[in-house]
């Protein structure tokens, strides 16, 4: 129980700061629905999933190794990140669209989850903030397999619920806010995201 505990603390205390993936989120339920958004937020609860998983098994060899690449994968974080905001004021024009079919939907659902999914994976540093905290809290050898599998799993349902909730947020905006007003935000939240990804590009 304590190992779950501290992944739940984990999962939260990295999901929960405000950064790009947040407001990509918030955007996506704002201009698309919950459902987007819930699949959106599962695309980066997954890649938690796996990152913490990596860290409880092999945090001491790769959070060392991956050190060396920081600045370039870095710089590459910060490009997609301002890419993806220039493409989202793009798409801000597309908020009032037909409703569309089904299938158009589900291989809609699909896209946004791949690409979620790729947006969290390219930040490495939540693989390095993980394997900090279970090296730091002495999670390495002295737990057992169980517990390390018990850390992943708070992990895992901790980013799920606070990404969930995202969706929630966004998708309750969707549904009260004016066409005009949903359009400010998705705006305002984009330009953030290039905000970000510039402030990491500089750093």
């Amino acid at each position: 129980m304590r190992a779950f505990l501290e992944g739940a603390l984990a999962g939260y205390g990295i999901a929960m700061p405000v950064g790009p993936i947040t407001i990509l989120i918030v955007e996506m339920s704002l201009r698309r629905g919950f459902s987007h958004g819930f699949i959106a937020g599962a695309g980066t609860a997954v890649v938690d999933f796996v990152f913490a998983g990596l860290a409880a098994l092999a945090g001491e060899v790769l959070a060392p190794r991956l050190a060396p690449f920081a600045v370039g994968i870095r710089v590459m974080s910060a490009l997609v990140l301002i890419g993806w905001g220039l493409s989202g004021i793009w798409r801000v024009r597309r908020l009032s669209r037909p409703e569309e079919s089904d299938r158009k939907i589900k291989k809609h659902h699909l896209h946004v989850f791949v690409q979620f999914l790729g947006l969290t994976a390219i930040n490495p540093l939540t693989l390095i903030l993980f394997s900090a905290l279970i090296l730091g809290r002495g999670m390495g050898e002295a737990f057992t397999l169980v517990e390390k599998l018990s850390f992943v799993l708070g992990v895992g349902l901790a980013s799920f619920s606070w990404q969930t909730l995202l969706a929630a947020f966004g998708a309750t905006l969707h549904r009260n806010l004016s066409p005009r007003l949903q359009v400010l935000i998705s705006l305002l939240g984009n330009l953030v995201v290039i905000v970000l990804g510039l402030r990491v590009l500089v750093i």
